[in-house]
């Protein structure tokens, strides 16, 4: 960047910060905090290192230490990734076992010297709620008045769900999906659009009348999500994930896809496929096929149906409003496309999970370490980054939403769509202590999904019913998972276990003993 450039851009951010930090500062008091002696406060993560910390006080930190001197503020990965940059990589030797991220980070917690702040993402909340290492902030709340009563009421209720309807975090951000839908293609069919809180079967009902037209010139009606062509079972996957399906036992021993809730989930997606509802990956060879004939050159819309104007709707998260912004304002720039008439409501739900769906995501979650040495700091940080002011700048994102509900509009200048849809449900529940402990300790196990990927096929031909599919899936699954479970070293048989976090621990200091493994739940949308 050009220095007169940078220096004129440093100037302007620095009389930004002079006027909006006094704001800032002055939501956030405390007696500690407006001392003159220095404090140091320890913020935890998961991941981090050297390359990493800028960007990470950028995004948290750099406005709570220009408002707070007298607050020193210490960045702690549990896992330091510069340590992992330059390791090679030699087939012929035994590969190191990676560091389990959970235990890591509750080392951090519970050590000699542990940090104060926490943060985290939304299934390591469960299970440090469970551990007893976090502080519940429900008392520092009402003793210091901090007003939640602007806050998305899914984001307070989704964080006191798994905290026994108690607060234990806040998070000043979060993200989430919603259906998007093109106003045209139904407007043309005839068909009246879809509206928020509709259950799967009448979303499909809806797809399916949208839905024209035959070969490279069809318009589908739905799509799990904005890459066509995506696995068969993935998109069950997405599809059920509202419904909590595991694809395997806690253990990793055991298939457990033969049962009525996965044969009508694969019923359903199977059919969508069938009917031409949503495209497979035929369809899309028809489409490219067609590209390739007629010369037509390179299109930087040819690989998104939805803007292509090929599909009718499509799940898809807050950042494709962005983008969909974007490709409206360069029109005149991309060959043969015409600006898209969309909006958004919620994301299909199930009766049986009714008000619970959007694939929303609270990965800023923020809390206060059990043995935290500088709580009073480390609840001033949680205040500060959730108050309404910080709100007022986390709104520009175009990324992800801010909790506060006061600040959730579009952006000026932008399309005007309905943001609710974005925020109106529930996040799905954790199911799990360790969800992927899993894919760390059987890194292969992964191989049991893949003959369901095939016989999803069969399915969608009609060679097989899913009832069958199913069936020898799980005969097919149950034998990888079985070889998983004996591992060649170095010419010996090593069984491969699922340990608990206590036994891990006690191993560590040589005081293992026999207590029963913890189970791990793997659910179908993880």
């Amino acid at each position: 960047m050009n220095r007169k450039v940078w220096l004129k851009r440093a100037a302007v951010t620095s009389v930004a910060l002079t006027m909006v930090v006094p704001a800032l500062a002055a939501c956030s008091s405390g007696e500690k905090s407006n001392s003159n002696e220095k404090h140091v406060l320890r913020i935890g993560t998961l991941y981090g290192g050297k390359d990493q910390e800028s960007y990470f006080r950028q995004q948290y930190t750099d406005m709570f230490e220009f408002s707070h001197p007298n607050i020193e503020l210490e960045i702690v990965p549990a896992i330091n990734q510069d340590d992992q940059r330059y390791q090679t990589y030699d087939p012929n030797e035994p590969q190191k076992e990676q560091p389990d991220p959970y235990l890591e980070y509750k080392k951090l917690l519970t050590g000699q010297n542990p940090v104060d702040v926490v943060i985290i993402d939304y299934n390591q909340l469960k299970r440090m709620i469970q551990d007893n290492l976090l502080q519940q902030l429900d008392p520092l709340i009402k003793q210091d008045k901090f007003d939640l009563t602007d806050y998305v009421p899914t984001v307070i209720d989704g964080i006191k769900q798994v905290g026994d309807n108690s607060l234990f975090a806040l998070s000043p951000t979060f993200g989430s999906s919603a259906l998007f839908y093109n106003k045209k293609l139904f407007q043309e069919a005839g068909v009246t659009p879809p509206t928020d809180n509709m259950f799967w079967p009448d979303v499909i009902d809806l797809a399916s009348r949208v839905a024209k037209g035959e070969g490279k010139d069809r318009k589908y009606g739905f799509m799990f999500n904005r890459w066509p062509g995506s696995n068969g079972v993935w998109d069950v996957q997405n599809y059920a994930s509202a419904l909590q399906l595991k694809m395997w036992d806690d253990k990793g021993e055991k298939m457990l896809v033969n049962n009525s809730s996965w044969e009508g989930a694969m019923n359903t997606v199977a059919k969508l496929y069938k009917d031409d509802i949503t495209p497979d990956q035929d369809d899309i060879n028809k489409v490219n096929e067609s590209k390739n004939n007629s010369n037509g050159g390179y299109n930087p819309l040819d690989n998104d149906w939805f803007m292509s104007g090929r599909t009718a709707m499509v799940i898809a998260e807050y950042n494709y409003v962005n983008e969909l912004n974007m490709a409206n304002a360069s029109a005149d720039k991309i060959k043969d496309y015409k600006p898209i008439e969309w909006d958004v409501v919620t994301v299909p739900q199930f009766q049986e999970a009714a008000g619970i769906g959007g694939n929303m995501y609270l990965s800023q979650l923020m809390g206060i370490n059990a043995q935290a040495q500088n709580a009073d700091d480390a609840w001033e940080f949680i205040k500060f980054s959730n108050s309404r002011e910080l709100a007022k700048l986390k709104s520009r994102s175009q990324y992800e939403l801010t909790a506060r509900k006061e600040f959730l509009k579009p952006a000026d200048g932008s399309t005007n769509f309905n943001i609710a849809a974005f925020y109106s449900l529930k996040p799905i529940p954790p199911t799990s202590t360790d969800a992927d402990a899993l894919y760390r300790t059987k890194p292969g196990i992964w191989e049991a999904q893949n003959p369901g990927n095939d016989l999803f096929t069969e399915v969608v031909k009609g060679t097989k019913t899913a009832k069958e599919a199913l069936a020898e899936w799980e005969t097919k699954g149950n034998e990888i998972l079985s070889k998983l479970e004996t591992k060649k070293k170095d010419g010996d048989d090593t069984t491969i276990e699922v340990k608990s976090d206590e036994e891990k621990l006690k191993e560590a200091s040589g005081e293992a003993d026999a207590e029963a493994m913890d189970a791990v739940e793997v659910n179908v949308g993880g």
